[in-house]
């Protein structure tokens, strides 16, 4: 039987692709600082969503849930950072894709911390 595919985890691996492109992008203009933290941080949401398939109870998901949430701010702060400098690159979609999928997951912590006190 064929499963659908999870919607949360193909929309942070389409994010995290594009953040990788923007990275590389970085790179070649010799902003590596930013580059490094910022290809750490965006990719680092999908690896933590991935990871809430093994997790052991309600409260191990709500918590590995809130660590991709953590790593979305960083990812956050670092486009923030090339939006407002007048050196660095800066893709607006970036920043779209990153607020949507903060609303998916903070709704999905919000929906899951319900649950634990039912």
């Amino acid at each position: 039987m064929k499963r659908n595919p999870n919607v949360v985890k193909e929309k942070t691996i389409d994010f995290e692709l594009k953040i990788i492109e923007f990275c590389e992008l970085l790179e070649t203009q010799k902003k590596f600082v930013v580059a490094n933290q910022l290809l750490r941080s965006g990719t680092s949401i999908g690896a933590q969503v991935h990871e809430v398939k093994n997790a052991e109870s309600r409260s191990d998901f709500v918590h590995k849930i809130k660590i991709a949430l953590k790593e979305l701010e960083e990812t956050k702060y670092w486009l923030i950072l090339c939006e407002r400098s007048g050196s660095y690159p800066f893709e607006s979609f970036l920043k779209e894709k990153v607020n949507e999928l903060g609303l998916i997951l903070y709704k999905i912590v919000s929906t899951s911390k319900k649950n634990l006190n039912k």
